[in-house]
């Protein structure tokens, strides 16, 4: 089989009692059949009188039980369109408090697959609202706002949608007020100020460059456009007309009943708010109305935004790699054909959609984990691409034990697992360094502590295990440790500049 990515194989023992629910449901099923089971049931609509549903593989079943018995995904819901109907598969919950299966009309944060969204608004713009693409960002802006310039080049819409403005990812000055939800208190008056002063570092054009950013200032120059809120916008021009009446920004009533809250490690996180950047990744959606937009984008269904998704296809000439971009969307070749797709990530959530050039399949995965799902849906566009075996984070197990009793058995257990079961668990670095940031985050400074000492004592060659210790340690007012640890980071990394900035606020030479 062609591999689509390195990732790690194991023979798992499964030694931990889990449960999950995984539901597959027909509509050629009968209603006795609505019982969960652990076996799982397939549901499906059609698009077309006569149409039959795509059943999945064993494998593919197997596959996802697997990952949701082994805590990586908490709750998640594949859906897969075709010219002849659409079939669904979930498995495990919404919440490991309420145990309420997940199915497809449950809400998830889709993160930034939203861009694709965003891209179909400008194509939109090109296709019916008197704009191009080579249209200069300035022409957008609201008086006194100047968007950067670059010998002589201006940053156009085009460069906004294909990652390719020399913007970056994220603003220098942004801070994450709140980490469960860090873009809530971004402004637009912050984003026009950080605008009006920035200098880029490159040529517009040059060079792919992921940028949050860009894409939240486009879909905020847009909905300005028509003196509307993205959300209004988008709802306006693609949620409504394709009947997606759970894909929105602000919660609706129904939607809150059916979200599944986000989950990383095991642990319960915030959802995320986004103001001036709602563009890059802000809606929450179900497979059931991501598949229509799925079958919107693929001409399975009559839309008027047809013309503007298959622009927003279409090559921009910027590419990473061998992949193509478009207006939000990334085009990968493959020996089966090419696959039109994106994905996103929030504090809780992980989702994939794509499907084939040809229109020949679409397909959505939906989690409320910190645990990319990209395989599965590639394997679904293109059985012949590997689908993963990934190892279950030892972080995971380390909240377990620690809720059940306490860090000190967790640290305890660490030892034992790392010595009896290396190959069973996923013990990279960032792991225990990411579990320990939840806990700081909460306030857990105990647990916290106890995280981040036993990740140095494991990687006593990294910087950033060192940093992020030391960082815990100043919040704990552990000042003498807290710098040492901070010390040992510049050394390992010359050029950490937050560590070099802390050891000289506090007087001390930097090694």
């Amino acid at each position: 089989m062609k591999r689509l990515s390195n990732p790690q194989l194991l023979t798992l023992l499964v030694t931990i009692l889990a449960v999950s629910t995984c539901a597959n449901a027909s509509d050629t099923g009968s209603d006795a059949r609505r019982t969960l089971d652990y076996e799982g049931r397939e549901t499906g609509e059609k698009f077309m009188p006569g149409g039959e549903s795509l059943v999945f593989s064993r494998a593919i079943k197997e596959n996802i039980k697997y990952r949701v018995k082994t805590h990586m995904i908490t709750g998640i819901v594949v859906g897969v369109v075709t010219p002849r109907g659409t079939s669904y598969f979930s498995c495990g919950v919404r919440s490991l408090d309420t145990r309420e299966p997940v199915d497809k009309n449950t809400v998830f944060e889709i993160g930034s697959n939203t861009k694709t969204f965003t891209g179909v608004l400008l194509a939109d713009e090109v296709v019916n609202g008197g704009l191009s693409l080579d249209d200069p960002l300035q022409k957008l802006l609201p008086a006194g706002i100047s968007a950067p310039t670059r010998n002589g080049q201006t940053i156009n819409l085009v460069h906004l949608a294909n990652h390719t403005s020399a913007l970056p990812r994220m603003p220098g000055s942004f801070v994450r007020i709140d980490p469960d939800n860090p873009y809530a208190a971004y402004t637009v008056e912050q984003a026009y100020d950080f605008l009006n002063r920035y200098e880029l570092p490159r040529d517009i054009g040059s060079k792919f460059v992921y940028s949050n950013f860009g894409m939240g200032l486009l879909g905020s120059v847009l909905a300005a456009r028509h003196e509307t809120t993205y959300e209004q916008l988008m709802i306006r021009k693609i949620a409504d007309p394709l009947g997606m009446k759970s894909t929105r920004l602000a919660f609706t009533p129904d939607m809150e009943k059916q979200l599944a809250r986000g989950h990383h490690f095991g642990i319960e996180v915030g959802n995320w708010d986004f103001l001036a950047i709602a563009g890059a990744g802000a809606i929450r959606s179900t497979a059931a109305d991501m598949l229509r937009y799925l079958a919107g984008n693929m001409g399975l269904v009559e839309s008027d935004i047809l013309p503007a998704m298959e622009l927003s296809h279409e090559n921009t000439g910027a590419a990473i790699g061998d992949m193509t971009v478009g207006l939000g969307w990334l085009e990968k070749p493959f020996e089966g054909g090419d696959i039109i797709w994106h994905d996103g990530g929030t504090g809780g959530y992980m989702s994939f959609m794509g499907f084939t050039r040809d229109n020949r399949i679409g397909v959505v995965v939906l989690t409320n984990s910190q645990s990319f799902p990209d395989d599965i849906g590639f394997h679904l566009l293109d059985p012949e691409l590997e689908l993963a075996r990934p190892l279950p984070s030892i972080a995971t197990e380390m909240n377990r034990i620690v809720e059940s009793d306490g860090a000190d058995a967790a640290i305890e257990a660490y030892a034992e697992l790392k010595t009896d079961h290396a190959d069973d668990y996923d013990f990279g670095e960032s792991e225990l360094n990411e579990l320990g940031y939840l806990y700081l985050n909460r306030g857990r400074m105990a647990e916290a502590l106890a995280v981040f000492k036993t990740n140095v004592e494991a990687f006593p060659e990294s910087w950033v295990v060192h940093d992020s210790y030391g960082e815990a340690l100043l919040k704990d007012k552990q000042t003498d440790q807290a710098i040492e640890s901070y010390r040992k980071s510049v050394v390992l990394n010359r050029e950490n500049s937050t560590g070099i900035k802390i050891l000289k606020s506090h007087g001390v030479d930097v090694p």
